[in-house]
């Protein structure tokens, strides 16, 4: 059910983070999926409207390869990608999976 006194603003702000929600967890290649799919649950609530821009620009690209080897830096990532968003996945990779693993994960 919608909030009534929901504001236009912060109806648009949650349509906005549904839509990265979707492109992050769909990605077509699962590692993608796996790490940009909780990032953008997780900390894509807290991120501000010029990190959003950037996340949304890392989803745009389409080689979800390419796209992970530059989380996993086994490939140089653009300069226009390297942004402040970047290194939160970054982080957010290495605690998640280090946290899946101490669980029993892989």
């Amino acid at each position: 059910m919608a909030d009534i006194d929901a504001r236009p603003e912060d109806t648009s702000a949650r349509e906005r983070l549904g839509r990265i929600l979707f492109r992050a967890w769909r990605r077509g290649f699962r590692e993608a999926d796996l790490v940009l799919g909780p990032f953008a649950e997780q900390v894509g609530p807290t991120l501000t409207d010029d990190e959003l821009n950037s996340l949304e620009a890392l989803l745009a690209e389409d080689d979800d390869h390419r796209l992970y080897a530059w989380i996993i830096g086994s490939e140089p990532t653009p300069p226009a990608h390297d942004t402040a968003v970047m290194g939160k996945i970054r982080d957010f990779m290495r605690d998640h999976v280090a946290a899946a693993v101490a669980e029993g994960a892989g």
